[in-house]
């Protein structure tokens, strides 16, 4: 199951108001000491991508990719990009950019996305960060002297779901990609020197499929041979990717447990488990409804109790004094 996001798109971006108070943030000239960069995190398969363009419809916002293997041209299918439909408009950075056997290092990352962030704000929008590579996230926020921390408060989103549901889903969505012409794709890129260590042929799908490809352009063996080959390496994909998520949160867990970043945990495992509308709905109710009220609360923090205690405040007369009585005090 693919999350849908098509509903998405259908949202406008919306103006934040505060509920029942009758005043939106338009009404006041306050400015935040920094600017909010929010980050989406996650293992693979968890549904980051849809949570981060939830998010980008809602706010006037921008998204930046931070999976390391997005970042390059091609294998659209393999490394799981996000459609020019499934984008709903949204401006995205870093996706799809880097030349595949460049070498893309997370210092590279940390100053491209700095470079992504500062234009974002300086549209007076909110910079979304997305992606599973926890190490360019690490690098951006820890790395250059944390100049990243002192120049922008960052809020994190954690979006988790339960090892034997996502595993499930990470292998149905392999078949999927396998349907949808994942080998081919790749057999575009293969080459028998090829260096598995660099650039996109890091990428899970790529190592795996190498044996059935060499075979293929051998041409020497047989029919049951070869499905025999194509089944190991779907399988081998499988595996690592499954390997990859149990990885990506153990990183997570370092960060919220080691470096003590405040992670705001999101349990998407019963949108997993539920079909068409009822996925969807469950998905609003405990993904986007609260991911946006994190947002909101921590980008106005402060401004929002002050717009609520203007409006609450009593109107309070000043009591006209007679003329003896203002001479008197003068």
């Amino acid at each position: 199951m693919r999350i849908a996001m098509s509903t998405a798109c259908k949202q406008a971006h919306s103006l934040l108001n505060f509920p029942g108070s009758g005043i939106s943030m338009e009404s006041f000239n306050v400015r935040r000491p920094k600017n909010t960069v929010v980050f989406v995190m996650g293992a693979t398969g968890t549904g980051k991508s849809k949570l981060s363009i939830d998010l980008a419809t809602h706010f006037r916002a921008e998204i930046i990719n931070s999976d390391k293997m997005q970042v390059y041209e091609g294998l659209d299918i393999a490394t799981n990009k996000v459609t020019e439909e499934e984008m709903c408009g949204i401006p995205h950075h870093l996706l799809g950019v880097v030349h595949p056997d460049a070498d893309f290092t997370a210092e590279d990352f940390r100053r491209a996305a700095s470079l992504a962030v500062e234009s974002i704000v300086s549209r007076d929008k909110l910079p979304i960060i997305v992606g599973g590579s926890n190490s360019y996230i690490e690098a951006l926020v820890e790395g250059g002297g944390r100049e990243f921390g002192s120049k922008y408060d960052c809020l994190f989103l954690w979006v988790n779901v339960s090892l034997p549901v996502l595993d499930k889903f990470v292998s149905d969505r392999v078949d999927g990609m396998v349907e949808a012409g994942l080998v081919d794709e790749i057999r575009k890129v293969f080459k028998p020197e090829a260096d598995y260590s660099r650039g996109i042929r890091k990428a899970i799908g790529v190592p795996e499929f190498d044996g059935f490809l060499r075979a293929e352009a051998a041409a020497t063996a047989d029919e049951e041979t070869m499905a025999g080959l194509l089944g190991a390496a779907t399988d081998d994909v499988k595996v690592n990717t499954c390997k990859l998520v149990r990885c990506q949160l153990e990183k997570i867990l370092r960060l919220r447990d080691v470096r003590k970043w405040n992670l705001h945990y999101l349990d998407a495992t019963q949108v997993f488990e539920r079909q068409g509308k009822e996925a969807g709905e469950a998905w609003e109710k405990l993904i986007t409804g609260p991911a946006k009220e994190y947002v909101r609360k921590f980008r106005y923090r402060g401004i929002e109790d002050r717009a609520v205690a203007t409006a609450a405040a009593p109107t309070i007369k000043t009591p006209v004094m007679s003329s003896a009585v203002a001479a008197a005090t003068r």
